[in-house]
């Protein structure tokens, strides 16, 4: 049996060294003890105390939790303050001449900003977005490819008190444009291309085609950042380049001061309906639970600390753990704007050794995709500033947790596999490094104050072991307030009734071993998590059904060595079901016309066709069915029910 098999078969945990525990932020299983009794004893009393202790507030709160409108919490609610201003101008007198932000571009060119430097440039965009007459409570949609731009734009909504919702980069017109419509934007910032793998993304021309789509009066101006120096369409009066909206403003702008429930920002996920999800995010609540995870989760040093989140600010990793949560604590971080494989597979260990970086936070997805480039890779860059390892996105697999934790932790430091989701804005389970033992594939113990549970379908508590619905029993400061324009939708999704209307469920399914520690068993639903990244079956089946071609789709998921999970698609055409090369030809096209309606990330890896799907004589899909074909398992289930059982034979070849 090898080392890491050992590992596994026994269940062995690793506790942090002494050298991290005696430095921690939270050192020692009785200091996190602590903390959680704390809440326990008085629930309110502990999040009034972590918000003054961490936020800078303009007015202080004397409200704390307001539950008189279950679900529709409300914390802090008598509070004023600006998020902008606390990730930047509270650090101005100490941290000015500190880096903040340490930018890699595709081509491995460098750019830093200064804390100070930061401040300018948003406080002349924020200007240059007044002078547009953008306005506190106005959205502006934020299209951009990742580098301090987007970070800058994000800021300066903030400190004027606009909404931003940030569309990542990848997705598709079409889903720009459903995006500017449900949040009624005003104004789009995006850029004139993006750079990947030296490769220029068209962005400009994704903007023109989503606008074109929900009417060309739906968007007032188009803000377009010079990054790529790429050809664009130009319409006079709407488009205005960056340079141009904020050349001659003022790099002063006093912050609007907003009421702690005012919104930050609209962040759309996918859900299992086809129609994306408007999460809606407070000021003040979001900004604690950014801090908090920074100080518990990642132990954030200030002063001696670089670190790196490899996610794109367009998804909700990105928001918390690039925009807000390191520029709040006073960070200097490392931003990204390539692939991890370009122009080789050691980019990322070039870039930890060359920056010097000390707190490394990517998906498994990457780290199999590292793993597969090149196992012993890592042992040839000086990686020997590290200090804490993360892994967010899905859970991680224990044979590439141990690889993370020997080959590019050298086995000295911790890992942080954090379980949290869009909706609740942070971390809400996961080990704080210096207290609790790792176990690999396991996202370890509830943060202080986070009161989860593993429940059945009727909301009755499971005992250990026992797979069933996790859930947060309590609010807490950073949980979505609400679903942008549909309150009925976010109850019944989030807080449904057979739970009492008041328990928050995930979604995912997990169970909790006898030391109490979590492992995360999936999506409850039909929410597939590809790279990372939730993508709804219902919203890939309807753009499949949508093409002339097709009669009929189903989606489901399948393990994926590097992705987590993979997209096997089964459709019925309206014509002869194809065959051979012709079953291929039919899947590129299909797969094209998916990039197109919704981005390249929710292209199905496999196509499956067939005359019919597998249904029962009442017409229901019998999805459970699809999931043992696409992973080419033994169909064991009952299929007495089946309209058509000679179809399981038919389904079983990929195109």
């Amino acid at each position: 049996m090898s080392y890491i098999e050992s590992v596994l078969h026994e269940n062995r945990s690793f506790p942090p060294n002494d050298e991290f525990q005696e430095r921690a932020n939270v050192s020692g299983l009785d200091a996190y003890h602590a903390l959680c009794a704390r809440a326990e004893a008085d629930y309110e009393q502990h999040w009034a105390a972590l918000a003054r202790e961490n936020i800078a507030w303009h007015q202080p709160f004397t409200r704390i939790l307001d539950e008189s409108n279950a679900p529709f919490y409300r914390w802090f609610d008598d509070g004023v303050l600006n998020v902008s201003y606390n990730c930047i101008d509270r650090h101005l007198p100490t941290r000015a001449a500190q880096t903040a932000l340490i930018f890699e571009a595709d081509d491995g060119a460098v750019t830093r900003l200064t804390y100070q430097q930061l401040h300018d440039e948003v406080c002349a965009f924020a200007n240059g977005l007044k002078a547009l007459k953008v306005r506190r409570g106005d959205r502006v949609i934020i299209y951009m490819p990742m580098g301090p731009q987007a970070i800058v734009a994000m800021q300066a909504c903030a400190r004027i008190g606009a909404i931003h919702s940030v569309v990542f980069g990848g997705f598709s017109a079409k889903s720009l444009c459903e995006r500017i419509i449900d949040a009624q934007a005003r104004i789009v910032v995006t850029a004139d291309g993006g750079l990947r793998g030296g490769k220029t993304i068209p962005l400009k021309a994704a903007v023109d085609e989503a606008i074109a789509l929900a009417g060309t009066d739906a968007i007032d101006r188009v803000i377009v950042y010079q990054r790529a120096n790429a050809p664009v369409a130009w319409q006079e009066g709407r488009d205005i380049w960056w340079h141009d909206c904020v050349h001659g403003m003022s790099t002063s702008c006093e912050p609007e001061w907003m009421n702690a429930e005012d919104p930050l920002f609209i962040l759309y996920t996918s859900g299992s309906t086809g129609t994306p999800k408007g999460v809606q995010h407070s000021s003040a609540g979001y900004l604690l639970g950014a801090m908090l995870s920074m100080h518990w989760v990642f132990d954030a040093k200030a002063d001696t600390d670089v670190f790196w989140c490899t996610a794109d600010v367009g998804w909700i990793t990105g928001h918390t753990y690039v925009a807000y949560g390191p520029l709040a604590m006073g960070m200097t971080q490392v931003i990204f704007e390539g692939i991890p494989t370009y122009p080789d597979a050691g980019r990322f260990w070039r870039m930890i050794q060359n920056h010097r970086v000390t707190t490394f936070y990517t998906a498994p997805t990457a780290i199999r995709s590292l793993m597969k480039a090149g196992v012993d890779l890592p042992t040839q860059y000086d990686l020997s500033s590290l200090r804490l390892l993360g892994t967010v996105g899905e859970p991680i697999n224990p044979q590439a947790w141990m690889w993370f934790y020997q080959t590019v932790g050298h086995a000295r430091c911790p890992i942080v596999d954090t379980w949290w989701q869009t909706e609740t804005g942070a971390h809400m389970i996961a080990p704080l490094p210096g207290a609790i033992a790792t176990k690999p594939g396991s996202c370890t113990r509830p943060l202080p104050g986070i009161l989860t549970d593993i429940v059945d379908e009727l909301g009755t508590a499971l005992t250990s072991d026992q797979g069933g619905y996790l859930v947060i029993k309590r609010p807490f400061p950073s949980l979505l307030r609400t679903l942008w324009n549909d309150p009925e939708r976010f109850k019944r999704v989030y807080f449904p009734a057979q739970l009492g209307g008041t328990t928050y469920l995930t979604g995912d399914s997990a169970h909790r071993d006898e030391e109490g520690y979590y492992w995360i068993m999936g999506r409850i639903d039909d929410v597939l998590n590809v790279s990372g990244h939730r993508l709804g079956t219902m919203e890939i089946e309807s753009a499949l059904a949508a093409h002339p071609l097709v009669a009929e789709a189903a989606v489901v998921g399948k393990p994926h060595d590097i992705k987590g999970e993979a997209i096997v698609a089964f459709v019925v055409l309206k014509g002869a079901c194809p065959e051979g090369e012709s079953a291929g030809e039919v899947a590129a096209v299909l797969r094209a016309w998916i990039a197109q309606q919704i981005g390249a990330i929710a292209k199905p890896d496999d196509f499956r066709f067939g005359d019919n799907l597998p249904k029962t004589r009442s017409g229901k899909i019998m999805r459970r069915l699809l999931r043992s074909l696409a992973c080419g398992a033994a169909i064991e289930q009952d299929i007495s029910t089946l309209e058509n059982p000679a179809v399981l034979a038919q389904l079983k070849s990929t195109a």
